[in-house]
């Protein structure tokens, strides 16, 4: 991924905590409300800028995994639709920075991950109630 200007998430919280996880080198803000979280940084599809967000995350193995649930709104988050038409992504995982390649889980895949990531946030269980649309899981695999 080319060395540009990353754009952080427009929303403010997260904004906030992204600048803190930054600033610090990944010393601070890798816990948020008690859970892990990256940073992940995505190429936008039609704008083609880095785009950067915080997210919660879990582990299968030496793989990152993380859920675009957008709260259970009716549409996907922008950073799923981005890594979907461009699967390298960067990852900030506490101090270290990685490029990654991003797949959405297969069925199979999901069917057991959910359940892992459901266990770091409860609140994924109750966001799929809200939504029709099926939450996708997400393997980031160091690449």
């Amino acid at each position: 991924m080319a060395d540009t200007q990353v754009h952080d998430s427009p929303t403010t919280w997260v904004q906030e905590h992204i600048r803190t996880y930054v600033e610090s080198g990944g010393e601070k803000g890798h816990f948020w409300n008690g859970v892990p979280t990256l940073l992940l940084t995505t190429r936008g599809r039609t704008s083609g800028l880095l785009r950067r967000t915080a997210l919660i995350y879990g582990k299968d193995g030496d793989a990152h995994v993380v859920v675009a649930s957008q709260g259970g709104k009716p549409t996907h988050p922008a950073w799923y639709l981005n890594l979907t038409a461009e699967p390298e992504v960067r990852l900030q995982v506490g101090t270290e920075t990685f490029t990654a390649t991003a797949r959405t889980a297969s069925a199979e895949e999901r069917a057991r991950l959910w359940p892992l990531m459901a266990g770091i946030w409860p609140d994924y269980d109750s966001y799929q109630e809200k939504t029709t649309r099926e939450i996708p899981v997400v393997v980031l695999e160091r690449a």
